[in-house]
């Protein structure tokens, strides 16, 4: 029998929030549910439940399936903070049938920062 003394390397695959929040290095990450309303779309019926992975008080990184592009507005609910901000979408990442949203709030989310 042989004996090897090849070290297997195994690389954490980079996700798709991740990926964009390299733009927003001074943006933690986070988790919290959110509810998301595309403000864009006719009537903000356009909704979906999903988690800020990066946060702070001026940005947001989520993963998204809406229809959201560069400068569209959103509305973000926690229920757990009992809080709501809106957002303007300003990046957009696009990665293996995967988009991330990052999104500047129009006003300080303070609640972001709280536990």
């Amino acid at each position: 029998m042989k004996s090897s003394s090849h070290t297997v390397v195994i690389e954490r695959e980079t996700g798709c929030a991740e990926l964009l929040s390299r733009f927003f290095p001074s943006t933690p990450a986070v988790r919290i549910p959110v509810q998301v309303t595309a403000l864009s779309s006719p009537g903000g019926k356009l909704k979906e439940a999903t988690v800020l992975e990066f946060g702070g008080p001026e940005y947001a990184i989520f993963l998204c399936t809406l229809p959201l592009e560069f400068d569209d507005r959103v509305r973000l609910e926690s229920e757990h903070h009992q809080s709501a901000a809106e957002a303007n979408v300003v990046a957009v990442q696009y990665q293996q049938g995967r988009k991330a949203v990052a999104v500047k709030f129009q006003h300080s989310a303070d609640w972001m920062t709280r536990a």
